[in-house]
């Protein structure tokens, strides 16, 4: 299939790209540098310029497309976060005006969290909360709009995807460790995050790609949950500084990471693992922080 592949050179994108590639599909790449455009072709990878506010854009490379995958998102510290979901919202729409009347199938991207049923409960599949606070949900609803008008929309939601360079949210703690001279956690820190190693979550994307399931929400998910406290362990010893455990009326020492960093976050992947076949074999998420270079690796 022809591929059109947002956030292309992103982290999860340019382990898409030799993915999709192994496969036999060929990949139209968005981007919004000169650099980016240039790193794409000499992958093998078409590249098509534009941003998430370049709608026509999107709109162009998806009707161009025999299927689509969207993985960008301007993250920018999450300071901006709802008006980031809400511009995903929009793009999202964008892409999807274009596959109507058709059964090129979209996949989409969310968070693990939206599938939520409870507090302390690991997220499923089969849950879809409409009335969700994380912001996030505007994604999923842009995807469920497309759903009702006949495109073919799946969803995947993401944990902390990590290498040993990045880590999702787990990056961010650490370089505010590195900043602040100490690896924090509040409370007992047993507060769990899912995890799952990047070139596991590309493959499960193509997976859901291929298997064009209209309304599938999938979890890339390899660990369940790994402790608050273990995370903070592993920074305090890779960057030599003290791990401490901070009650929960000082979370401002995490900035914009307090609204994350309490939150017990645990996800299954059962139902996407049996529905795809899926088996993630990549490191754990506290394997991949020990074998990083903190010396080098920076935000």
């Amino acid at each position: 299939m022809r591929i059109f592949l947002t956030g292309a050179t992103g982290f999860i994108g340019s382990a898409l790209i030799p993915e999709l590639q192994a496969a036999g599909h060929q990949v139209v790449g968005f981007t919004r540098a000169d650099a980016g455009a240039r790193r794409l072709a000499e992958a093998g990878v078409e590249p098509l310029r534009g941003d998430l506010t370049d709608l026509d854009r999107l709109r162009d490379g998806a009707a161009r497309a025999e299927g689509v995958i969207h993985t960008a998102f301007d993250h920018d510290d999450f300071t901006n976060f709802v008006a980031n979901c809400e511009k995903d919202r929009r793009a999202i729409a964008a892409l999807g005006e274009a596959l109507k009347g058709s059964d090129r199938p979209l996949v989409i991207t969310s968070g693990t969290g939206i599938g939520c049923p409870a507090p302390g409960v690991p997220a499923t599949e089969d849950v879809f909360n409409t009335a969700h606070p994380n912001p996030r949900i505007a994604s999923e609803l842009a995807g469920a709009a497309l759903s009702e008008a006949g495109v073919n929309v799946s969803v995947m939601r993401l944990p902390q995807v990590h290498d040993t360079v990045k880590q999702g949210l787990v990056t961010y703690l650490i370089d505010l460790a590195r900043r602040t001279g100490v690896s924090a956690y509040l409370g007992d820190g047993a507060n769990r995050w899912a995890a799952g190693p990047v070139y596991d979550v590309a493959r499960l994307y193509r997976l859901a790609l291929e298997a064009g399931e209209p309304g599938a929400r999938y979890h890339a998910v390899a660990e369940e949950g790994v402790p608050a406290h273990a995370i903070a362990a592993v920074i305090g010893r890779g960057l030599g500084v003290p791990v401490v455990s901070l009650p929960p009326e000082e979370a401002g020492h995490f900035g914009w990471l307090s609204a994350f960093v309490g939150l017990d976050m645990p996800a299954s992947s059962t139902w996407t693992r049996a529905r795809l076949g899926w088996a993630p074999t990549g490191p754990g998420l506290i394997a991949d922080l020990e074998r990083m270079d903190y010396g080098t690796v920076r935000v």
